[in-house]
């Protein structure tokens, strides 16, 4: 099986304060993780395509956060329209 790097075709949105990490979506969007950090339960990730955000506050912690950020990018195919 074949993997190609695919690059954005859309620019790339603004960097938000806190941002720990980005991850390119099917679609071309981005999703960030923003927060304090590793040892807080204040990360949360948001995805610029779909609008869709975290769902469980209590259970950010970036080992957490993580995973499920980079699995709504892998499954997202919502494009930014701005």
């Amino acid at each position: 099986m074949l993997t190609a790097l695919r690059t954005s075709s859309f620019t790339e949105p603004d960097r938000p304060k806190g941002l720990q990490i980005r991850f390119l979506t099917t679609g071309g969007s981005f999703v960030d993780v923003t927060g304090p950090g590793e040892h807080s339960d204040q990360n949360r990730w948001k995805c610029h395509g779909c609008g869709e955000v975290s769902d469980r506050p209590e259970k950010d912690f970036l080992f957490r956060i993580r995973p499920d950020a980079n699995s709504h990018a892998t499954a997202c195919r919502a494009i930014p329209l701005t």
